[in-house]
């Protein structure tokens, strides 16, 4: 019963607008408190945004540094509301988060002009995996949002990366010829490569790499 719940739930948030979807899962958790964490694991949500209140800077909220109804900042790597024996990522990932983090900060100023970005890592048995979220581009008249998901296995000195992209994309325009016209909708792409690791620092510059290609390849298919 509770796997044709969940299908029938992801099969009506598919048919619904993807800039609505925040309020139509808090429907139907309401309706199902059952399916709250699988869905919340399972649907991409347009990206919030909370500030540190340690570091005084600004982070995205998604299901990556979510426990429980606390978010973890990539900055001060502490909980808010605060919890005890939250999940965080090893001292080894944990340093490896903050270079990716400064990195992508750089990466977004240079493609977005401004705005939030924010990187998320933690362990897996023979690696480790990384959530990339960042806002894109934002107006009155459309917005978009990509996440970008890694899991990155360890093999002597390569590492295989197999990456997962969705884009969330909404425009909106009003005019005398066309009237009101509302478009919202996702993609997905996924891709897989083994790059050449010498030391953690080579994640970053090959982490950067892929995400940067992806999204180039996503906004020309959107652009067709």
């Amino acid at each position: 019963m509770a796997d044709t719940q969940f299908d029938s739930a992801l099969d009506l948030l598919r048919r619904l607008s993807p800039r609505d979807t925040k309020r139509n899962l808090q429907a139907i958790t309401t309706l199902v408190p059952d399916l709250t964490e699988d869905l919340l694991a399972s649907v991409d949500q347009p990206l919030e945004v909370r500030r540190c209140a340690t570091s005084n800077r600004d982070y995205l909220l998604c299901d990556y540094n979510r426990d429980g109804d606390s978010y973890r900042s990539p900055w001060s790597n502490e909980f808010d509301p605060p919890i005890e024996d939250g999940t965080v990522p090893s001292e080894r990932v944990r340093k490896l988060e903050v270079a990716v983090n400064e990195a992508f900060d750089v990466y977004r100023e240079l493609y977005y002009e401004g705005g939030v970005g924010s990187v998320y890592l933690w362990d897996l048995d023979d690696g480790f995996a990384v959530a990339a979220v960042t806002p894109g581009s934002r107006s009155s008249q459309g917005a978009w949002d990509s996440i970008h998901v890694f899991e990155s296995t360890d093999r002597a000195r390569m590492s295989h990366y197999k990456l997962t992209s969705t884009v969330i994309l909404h425009l909106a325009t009003e005019n005398d010829a066309l009237g009101t016209m509302d478009l919202s909708g996702n993609m997905t792409r996924q891709v897989e490569a083994d790059l050449p690791v010498e030391s953690d620092a080579s994640h970053v510059a090959n982490v950067g790499r892929l995400v940067e290609d992806m999204e180039l390849k996503m906004r020309n298919l959107l652009r067709m």
